[in-house]
């Protein structure tokens, strides 16, 4: 079953939000915002610019102080596609690529020492990751009006915390 394009429709947010970006400016936000919840790295962003020119969603034009630097912006297409995949109801839950979960599902033996190692591994992960987090909330949202500003990645953020709170809760009770 072909895996449906999702990269587009961030980069479509990004830019709705950043209107004029560059690819760099783009990676930039999935490195700091994004991040949090999914992942996409400059090989995979640059190819789908191309294709997002191809089906007229977003336009480019030469940054006026840099002929190598190409901005990024929404087409009225681009913002109707956008705002069309944002109504459509979610009908499946997505399943991360969770490499914790999958090693430790293929281990039976309960007093496999691999077992402790990946735990391990999994809480000093998670502690790193909440610090970043706890990071990009003091920074972004540092007020009311900031959340308001915002609210939808405040939203995220902030589940992001307990949802790492949580495992790293359940793996301290193993």
């Amino acid at each position: 079953m072909q895996k449906k394009r999702i990269l587009p429709y961030i980069i479509m947010g990004i830019l709705k939000q950043n209107p004029n970006s560059t690819d760099k400016e783009l990676t930039n936000q999935f490195n700091e915002e994004i991040s949090e919840f999914w992942k996409a790295s400059h090989s995979q962003i640059y190819p789908e610019l191309k294709k997002m020119l191809a089906d007229d969603w977003i336009t480019e034009t030469q940054r006026e102080n840099n002929e190598k630097e190409i901005n990024y912006s929404l087409t009225k297409k681009g913002a109707l596609q956008l705002e069309n995949w944002i109504k459509q109801p979610i009908t499946e839950l997505a399943v991360s690529h969770d490499l914790f979960s999958l090693k430790l599902f293929f281990i039976n033996d309960q007093n496999d020492p691999r077992i402790a190692e990946l735990i391990n591994e999994e809480k000093a992960l998670i502690k790193t990751q909440l610090q970043h987090l706890y990071a990009r909330k003091k920074l972004l949202f540092d007020g009311q009006k900031d959340i308001e500003k915002n609210y939808g990645h405040y939203l995220i953020l902030t589940r992001a915390i307990s949802r790492n709170e949580g495992q790293l809760e359940w793996l301290n009770s193993l």
